[in-house]
């Protein structure tokens, strides 16, 4: 039940960030959802996969270039969900890190849950 809610609320983070982030749109909840999911799937296997290849980046720049990685996986998943546009890199990367905000604090949410 907890994982159906984590969803959701990655679902209605996406949907805040299409208002804060300008060339970052999504259609509605269901394609939000959808977007969640596939975003999900590819960090959880090709984003782990680049992570590894690019760790010593990513200690170079403390972490940061990990959210050039999530943004590269949110121009993936804006490409194969209907409903979900990212309209070049820059917005993208100003989406993963708005998305990195609100998914600490949907984690501390959940944690007390």
């Amino acid at each position: 039940m907890a994982l159906l809610v984590q969803w959701l609320l990655y679902a209605v983070a996406l949907l805040i960030v299409s208002k804060f982030v300008p060339g970052f749109h999504v259609a509605g909840l269901w394609p939000a959802m959808i977007a969640s999911l596939v975003i999900g799937l590819l960090n959880a296997t090709l984003g782990l996969l680049l992570k590894i290849i690019t760790f010593p980046i990513s200690i170079l720049t403390l972490g940061l270039f990990l959210l050039v990685i999530n943004a590269l996986m949110i121009l993936l998943a804006s490409s194969l969900v209907r409903g979900f546009t990212v309209r070049g890199f820059v917005p993208a990367f100003f989406g993963a890190v708005v998305m990195a905000l609100l998914g600490m604090l949907i984690k501390a949410v959940m944690k007390d849950a």
